[in-house]
């Protein structure tokens, strides 16, 4: 306005007139530009305060507390009940300290919803009881807040008085109680005991109740309040709910949903939180059996006995006949009205989280138990493998190709080999199996392996490696991440028939804090990532969580024995990593494994070295065979004494410290099983070192390496074989040893 005011008075002084007509135009342009702002503003103010009078009429009629506030949570307007509430207060935040223990949080969280959505709501509660609260917003920088009591919308008909009400903390202390349980209970009590003879609280069913008359039947609602705290209801018995127009908008507003079920099973009413659980508009006139199921048993038996009174006290669990969502209820049933009108009142619960979590902790018990069942079978299928396989060998010594059993005899090795690749399967999964870490490149790895994965993916499937250029080593199992590699391309190639593109990627990836997801946790630090994706059909939701589980698959009978992704689950976690899947019904899957990144050196890993195998040549020396399995130790002695060593075997740890009480007795190698009846092969090892400390020790077992590991890292110059082992494994193995 200055600026144009300049401009006028440099035109009345200018001597040039080209000059001060300028000026004289500028000048009335920018004094009409700030006038029609000028008078924008004043409209714009002018309708706000319009609006905010008609809203501060609404307020001021309305018999809720309300309040209008600005965004800073100050106090523009108020009504009666409100100024009642907050006396003198002059914000949002001190209105409600004295009901309140920390309103700021809860009126923060509302107010920041109710900018971004126009309005928000939260029951909380408080010393009043039970308390919504609700914020709509009226401008960018005005709101509207409303305080409604519960226990007000409980009531039993207009004027009527609430429903009972108790607070309940996390240990059962009785917190607050409103006014209609203060009258009904004669007394403020701070504990459930003094008001509930027969505890614990069943919700849903009917109790006793101590009050100032007497125990009296009251039916138990219940709903889960914040901070852990229960707000519990005391309602009329089921059969004082008949249907009458006195109490039919009761029925409807009690906080509990309730079915009433003729004795034929068939819904007469159904209250309005139990159609929001259903999921319904209406249901009257529908059967209970198309609305439920899961009991196991007809809905009509349950029903009879029901009315019978041949139900136990506890609640039944039973799944919503949903199609938008899936829903648990928990329902108890308890009869109601005269003998000649038989009627049943449902009491219905949600129980999906309970369910959800039950079924979590099912899960992790299933798959536990599986894991050392596997490690169990595996333990003795590996020791009857070694039999089957070592004598195969012996026999194979005394046959030629030209020999018409040699072929025969080829079956059984090979058949038996296969076998135990089935059983490395479940000791992967149960994560026992024996690993041999080294550093690797991931990338070398692939590019050793493309050639292989492209033979399994075939023509139709196109296979894609991207790597990072900055890629750190990791330190796993090379045999066992090249298994998981080739699995996961199977997996993805068998899940595009008419064909696709298969993607690898590996990436370095730095988690500056945990990473939560299905049900499992990844520490800060740096990763090395491998992402398996493919152009599938993908999976939905029920098959993504069971896709781990062992013998589980989508394929055909005769296509797919379950095994291969519970076998890369396992190898990735005893590996250290972690493995994720996401998928999408039509747009295909990706395995996201996660690897602990080693810190880089500055030089390339070096390939891993294979020893030569020692030279077939006639041995000498003592071995102490023990081994509790007959066939294996009939196996292992006739392999030893064949490459010309002397064995003397013992069927337990007992017997071969017997043995070596001989002092006349010169022993140079131990062979020992390390699981046996009575003492285990490190303790006798142990013992008998302390007279021999210079025999080698040649452990073999069924299970694992690092079941025994700390064990044997106390004892000198001992090497592990694991079982099923061939004949050439265990001569040379021993020729190591000795030599």
């Amino acid at each position: 306005m200055l600026l144009g005011c300049i401009c006028l008075m440099a035109a009345w002084s200018l001597p040039n007139r080209a000059l001060a007509l300028g000026s004289l135009t500028m000048g009335a342009t920018l004094l009409s530009a700030f006038a029609v702002a000028g008078i924008g503003v004043w409209l714009h103010e002018r309708r706000k305060n319009r609006a905010l009078d008609l809203v501060k009429g609404f307020v001021d009629n309305d018999v809720l507390p309300t309040f209008v506030t600005d965004g800073d949570g100050a106090i523009r307007s108020r009504n009666a009940a409100a100024e009642k509430l907050a006396g003198g207060a002059n914000t949002m935040a001190g209105a409600l300290e004295r009901s309140f223990a920390n309103p700021g949080a809860v009126l923060f969280r509302l107010q920041t919803k109710a900018a971004s959505d126009g309005h928000a709501g939260e029951d909380v509660v408080s010393r009043r009881g039970h308390t919504r609260i609700s914020a709509h917003r009226l401008e960018p920088n005005a709101f509207l807040w409303r305080l409604e009591d519960m226990a007000d919308r409980v009531a039993g008909g207009r004027g009527s008085v609430a429903l009972p009400l108790l607070t309940v903390g996390r240990s059962g202390t009785v917190l607050s109680m409103n006014d209609a349980a203060r009258r009904l209970i004669g007394d403020r009590h701070k504990s459930l005991d003094r008001i509930f003879p027969d505890l614990p609280l069943r919700p849903g069913h009917v109790q006793k109740v101590s009050t100032a008359e007497g125990g009296i039947d009251c039916l138990i609602a219940q709903s889960e309040g914040v901070a852990g705290r229960r707000e519990i209801f005391l309602l009329p018995p089921p059969a004082d709910m008949r249907k009458t127009p006195a109490t039919n908008e009761f029925f409807d507003t009690l906080p509990v949903a309730l079915v009433q079920v003729d004795a034929r099973g068939h819904v007469r009413r159904a209250n309005r939180m139990a159609l929001e659980l259903l999921g319904r508009m209406d249901c009257e006139g529908q059967p209970l059996s198309s609305l439920m199921e899961g009991l196991g048993r007809s809905i009509s038996d349950w029903i009879a006995d029901a009315l019978a009174g041949r139900l136990p006290r506890h609640s039944e669990f039973l799944r919503l006949a949903r199609s938008d969502r899936e829903v648990f209820v928990q329902v108890a049933l308890h009869a109601t009205g005269d003998t000649g009108q038989a009627e049943l009142m449902a009491v219905l619960s949600d129980a999906t989280e309970f369910k959800t979590l039950e079924a979590q902790f099912v899960q992790s018990q299933k798959m536990q138990a599986i894991g050392e069942l596997a490690g169990g079978v595996a333990h003795d299928f590996n020791n009857l493998l070694t039999a089957i396989t070592g004598h195969c060998d012996l026999l194979l010594l005394r046959h030629d190709q030209g020999d018409p059993d040699y072929a025969d005899l080829v079956q059984i090795n090979q058949n038996a080999n296969r076998a135990a690749a089935l059983v490395g399967q479940l000791l992967a999964f149960s994560r026992k199996q024996t690993l041999q870490p080294e550093t690797v490149d991931i990338r070398n790895t692939l590019a050793d392996l493309a050639h292989l994965l492209n033979r399994l993916v075939g023509e139709r499937v196109t296979l894609s490696l991207i790597h990072d250029p900055a890629l750190r080593p990791i330190r796993v199992d090379k045999r066992q991440l090249e298994q998981v590699l080739m699995n996961l391309v199977v997996n993805a190639r068998d899940a595009m028939p008419q064909g696709g593109e298969i993607r690898i990627e590996t990436d370095c990836l730095r988690l500056d804090a945990p990473l939560s997801r299905d049900r499992a946790t990844v520490p800060a630090g740096r990763y090395v990532t491998i992402r398996v994706s493919d152009d599938g059909g993908g999976m939905d939701d029920d098959v993504r969580q069971k896709v781990f589980e062992p013998f589980f698959t989508t394929k055909a009978v005769g296509q797919g024995t379950g095994l291969g992704l519970s076998t890369v689950y396992g190898i990735v976690k005893q590996s250290g990593g972690y493995i994720f899947v996401d998928s999408t019904p039509g747009q295909g899957a990706c395995f996201t494994l996660y690897f602990p990144a080693l810190e880089d050196s500055g030089r390339d890993v070096a390939p891993a070295v294979h020893k030569p195998s020692v030279p077939a040549k006639p041995a000498d020396g003592v071995i102490l065979l023990v081994e509790d399995e007959a066939p294996v130790r009939a196996f292992a002695a006739r392999a030893l004494r064949l490459r010309g060593y002397t064995v003397i075997e013992a069927e337990s740890a007992e017997a071969a410290l017997e043995l070596l009480r001989d002092p006349a007795l010169e022993v140079d190698l131990f062979v020992t099983d390390v699981v046996m009846p009575g003492r285990d092969g490190p303790s006798w090892v142990r013992e008998a070192l302390r007279d021999r400390p210079d025999v080698q020790v040649v452990f073999v077992s069924g299970y694992a390496e690092e079941s025994f590991g700390e064990a044997q890292k106390d004892l000198p110059n001992s090497v592990f074989l694991p079982k099923p082992f061939s004949l050439n494994d265990l001569t040379e193995t021993v020729q190591r040893q000795m030599h």
